[in-house]
């Protein structure tokens, strides 16, 4: 029988919506038995690095645990049993109107981007928030290095921009603002609660004399205005409360589009306090960079033009100063995320992250043979996995991602079944 001054955990879960706030507690449990009982809540992190990774630096020469780490394995190679490569995985009819239009649907899987009447599909970040629900002040997280150009796209095929201030991701977070920004916020919230009842209305009364299509229309339009409303009294909840302290100066943003290192740098370093915070529980980080030339030692030419590069030997060098600085910042997140807590656990022990690119030869534009890595999570991991012959659904392995985040799902994409690996 528990102690009666020390809380059940029957007793707590009654509290729901206070324990999603809590970090977890070893009052709730014997001490022997705390990091057992208390389940942490699972994330999901996805950076993409739409100019593509030079394959012969990245891909290992040999499938299995005991590969020789390429030239940007070498960055992450300490945490080797961490993660997992993939060879052989791509996306079904990647082509589009433009060569690049594949960096619109490396997390959704739709077919021929951009081409007349496309419409994407719901993007793997948002089915897990759309799952997750506002659990956290913000269901998802989508970032950008360069442009509001993001890969995050909603059940309708909506764009969900992409943030590329740092300071204002660190802002939207961390800080709580002054009395009368406060107000300014909760009037906002209020004049979008009135405008969808007066829509609603208004829709109610048109319903009774169009035609049963129209009709159809209207129910599904319903159907968004009653979404919107429960989002609109999610985030007043969320409102009430006080955002978490990180002890974190705001980052300086960098407003020369030529710091791409530095700004990826930048928004890198956020994602382990918006994970560490349980700000949010899905992260999602388009690295993009076309036209312009990033200040890296040695490189003269501008990245898109490098990842061109034909075979010159001079260009291909460059390119892989600027992509061994793009992976070595990541080295860094998973340095962060690897790093153990006072209770030994670590963040990517529960966080599963997707690194890799919509291209698997950007060199000709080629979207088959993805570069694709998972790391951390609940999978076995210290394998590179080739899929030879045809290439493999990604949405396969998509799919593992969604169950393995608890996502009641049997499909995504053109996923076939799940990919396993040990």
């Amino acid at each position: 029988m528990p102690n009666a001054k020390q809380p059940t955990r029957r007793g707590v879960l009654k509290a729901g919506a206070v324990l999603l706030t809590l970090p977890a507690l070893e009052a709730l449990a014997p001490r022997a038995l705390a990091t057992t009982l208390i389940e942490q809540p699972k994330r999901m992190v996805n950076i993409c690095n739409t100019l593509g990774l030079y394959a012969d630096s990245w891909f290992p020469k040999t499938a299995g645990s005991g590969y020789e780490a390429s030239e940007y394995l070498a960055h992450i190679d300490q945490h080797r049993d961490r993660y997992s490569l993939f060879s052989g995985l791509a996306h079904k009819n990647q082509n589009g109107r433009q060569a690049h239009n594949s960096e619109i649907t490396w997390l959704t899987s739709a077919e021929h981007p951009g081409l007349d009447g496309f419409q994407n599909t719901i993007s793997l970040d948002q089915v897990v928030a759309d799952h997750l629900g506002y659990v956290t002040r913000f269901p998802s997280v989508t970032l950008g290095s360069l442009t509001p150009q993001s890969q995050s796209y909603t059940s309708s095929g909506v764009m969900v921009p992409a943030e590329t201030s740092p300071a204002t991701v660190f802002a939207n977070l961390f800080l709580q603002g002054d009395a009368e920004a406060v107000r300014r916020e909760k009037q906002k919230l209020a004049d979008g609660g009135s405008i969808l009842d007066r829509l609603r209305a208004e829709a109610a009364s048109l319903r009774r004399s169009v035609s049963d299509v129209d009709r159809k229309k209207l129910d599904a339009y319903f159907e968004s205005v009653r979404t919107a409303e429960a989002e609109l009294v999610e985030i007043q909840a969320w409102q009430q409360r006080p955002k978490p302290a990180v002890e974190t100066e705001i980052p300086a943003d960098l407003e020369d589009p030529a710091e791409l290192i530095g700004r990826v740098k930048l928004m890198l370093g956020l994602i382990p306090l918006i994970l560490q915070t349980d700000s949010s529980r899905v992260v999602s980080l388009m690295i993009q960079d076309h036209g312009i030339v990033p200040k890296v030692a040695g490189v003269s030419g501008d990245h898109h033009g490098l990842s061109h590069h034909g075979q010159d030997e001079d260009k291909i060098a460059q390119l892989r100063l600027v992509e061994n600085d793009i992976v070595s910042a990541f080295a860094a997140l998973l340095d962060t995320l690897a790093a153990p807590s006072e209770s030994g656990e670590s963040l990517l022990d529960t966080t599963t992250v997707l690194f890799g690119s919509n291209l698997g030869n950007a060199n000709s534009h080629a979207s088959v043979d993805l570069p694709i890595l998972i790391a951390g999570g609940a999978y076995k991991h210290g394998q590179h996995v080739v899929h030879d012959g045809p290439n493999r659904p990604l949405s396969d392995l998509y799919l593992t991602l969604l169950q393995g985040m608890d996502v009641p799902t049997e499909h995504f994409g053109h996923s076939e079944q799940a990919l396993t690996w040990s």
